[in-house]
């Protein structure tokens, strides 16, 4: 069976391009970086050109990236390193109520194991988070500010650079420093640390069709961070162990592809995005578009279908060849709604009949058409079951 596949916020299909960049160093170039002889100086080489490049599409120097196993490890590495590092200043930090679990579950240990206090900022009914509310929040104790750059579930843009500018703008001190996730937003938005005045920000392969379990950690210069790991001096000594060279080659060669063809490929996925988002309100009574109808991802369409289980809708969606989600695959095996739509107001009913279609390079005009021939029966099906009846009021 053919499939639409339109779950790309979950992960992505490895570029052909990115494969072939790695393949000299999964057959010949199989170096340690750290070894001495010819095979390790070209190993190492390579990942300091990497580390170059992934420095340039950031407008970062390339003595700030740090390579990782993904968005959680850089997420966790920033968090916790830094809370861990800087503690003697302060142990207030500020996140909001709508984080990747990577980020709120760091945040939560430090809150129960090391004696940190958070303050988690609530959203509006779109899923943002203002600057004010962020600079109303910060007290003296404050060290650390995280807020994402793009919601991962409803797509929803936060207002970042401005947040950044408020963070910085006390000048009091040299406290607090700013954290953004990043992992949705890079191929989709412009992604500069100088511009977001970003002091830590974190960026996932698997999320732009490069290999899965790969990332950087953007860390200013001159920010102190404990290691999570010990046992060797690689990556500053905040990474230790051997490099995986061939993922890191590809991680860099989707970062570039991402940068080069961002500006094309958005504006044919927000048509796309669209399509789907005013076909679907036309052919399907009863739904409400989650998040920000304008400032949002331009794949993004998270949709809450009242009176279904939106898991349900999945499997049947699937039985058809159509592949979406209900929200975080890192929580997918929770029956729970999404927290990022229950934080923005949403009533529990109406949460769990969410579903998140998220669209991506390979995805065509046939895709979209396939959702709006298929959908409407699934729902209707799914209805016809369920002993909920909301009232539309619930919509609104």
């Amino acid at each position: 069976m053919n499939f639409s596949y339109l779950d790309h916020a979950s992960t992505t299909p490895l570029d052909s391009r990115v494969l072939e960049s790695m393949r000299p160093y999964l057959e010949r170039e199989f170096g340690n970086p750290s070894s001495f002889h010819m095979l390790g100086k070209t190993a190492h080489d390579a990942i300091e050109s990497a580390r170059e490049s992934v420095a340039r599409c950031l407008g970062a120097r390339s003595s700030e990236i740090i390579f990782t196993s993904g968005g959680t490890e850089a997420n966790n590495l920033a968090i916790l390193g830094f809370a861990r590092a800087n503690s003697a200043h302060g142990k207030h930090l500020i996140t909001t109520a709508i984080e990747h679990h990577s980020v709120l579950g760091a945040f939560e240990h430090l809150a129960k194991k090391e004696g940190f206090e958070v303050t988690y900022l609530g959203v509006d009914e779109f899923g943002r988070v203002s600057a004010a509310q962020v600079e109303a929040a910060l007290r003296p104790d404050t060290i650390l500010v995280s807020v994402m750059m793009a919601n991962n579930e409803i797509g929803t843009v936060e207002p970042a650079a401005e947040i950044g500018l408020r963070v910085k703008g006390k000048g009091l001190r040299d406290f607090p420093k700013f954290h953004i996730d990043a992992c949705q937003a890079v191929g989709a938005l412009e992604v500069n640390v100088v511009k977001l005045h970003a002091d830590l920000l974190t960026v996932n392969s698997a999320k732009i069709y490069g290999p899965k379990a790969n990332g950087a950690l953007f860390v200013k210069q001159g920010i102190k961070l404990e290691p999570l790991m010990f046992g060797g001096s690689q990556e500053r000594g905040l990474r230790p162990g051997t490099e995986n060279v061939a993922g890191i080659i590809g991680f860099t060669r989707a970062f570039e592809i991402a940068t080069e063809e961002r500006a094309l490929e958005s504006a044919r996925l927000t048509r796309l995005r669209d399509e789907l988002i005013a076909g679907i309100k036309s052919v399907v009574p009863k739904v409400r578009l989650n998040g920000h109808p304008t400032e949002r991802l331009p794949n993004n369409a998270n949709i809450s279908f009242l009176d279904i289980e939106g898991e349900a809708a999945v499997l049947y969606l699937d039985a058809a060849g159509i592949e979406v989600s209900t929200g975080s695959a890192c929580t997918s095996a929770s029956l729970d709604p999404s927290h990022v739509i229950i934080a923005t107001g949403v009533p529990y009913e109406v949460a769990h009949g969410s579903l998140r279609f998220t669209l991506g390079r390979g995805t065509t005009e046939a895709d979209i058409k396939k959702v709006l021939e298929v959908l409407p029966g699934v729902i209707e099906k799914l209805r016809a079951m369920s002993p909920v009846k909301l009232d539309e009021k619930y919509l609104s």
